[in-house]
């Protein structure tokens, strides 16, 4: 079985769905018979997706990344897009030091690290407390 992300031409909406092999899609698709949960509309084509790719072992590097990363920021506050201040009053004083993560820029971490303040890149990207599912 393989899944297929599809958009409709018709309504813009999005959805997935499962099919035998690709050659089962194409004939279900020139059969025209695929249609739009939405909107009923047959015009479906596959859309950009990252194919997903078994790891040998019981857990991936993306895993095994992703549980680090979460050690690492357990005991850290999401400050998000005031990082920046956040470090500066810390490094100057005005803030009491904790461990924080949060957004910056590249040239705002370079600017943070000219200035004497330690800043880290984290290994994968971090998902805002309130956009976690």
């Amino acid at each position: 079985m393989i899944v297929f992300d599809l958009d409709c031409g018709g309504c813009g909406q999005r959805c997935e769905s499962w099919f035998g092999s690709n050659a089962d899609y194409e004939e279900q698709r020139s059969g025209g018979l695929l249609a739009c949960p939405a909107c009923g509309s047959a015009q479906l084509a596959k859309a950009p997706m990252a194919p997903s790719v078994a790891r040998k072992g019981s857990q991936s590097a993306a895993a095994r990344l992703a549980t680090l990363q979460h050690d690492l920021l357990k005991d850290s506050r999401w400050v998000g897009d005031k990082f920046v201040e956040t470090a500066r009053a810390m490094h100057s004083g005005e803030a009491e030091a904790e461990r924080v993560h949060g957004q910056a820029t590249l040239g705002q971490a370079r600017d943070l690290i000219g200035e004497g303040i330690p800043v880290c890149p984290l290994p994968l990207p971090v998902v805002p407390p309130n956009q976690v599912n």
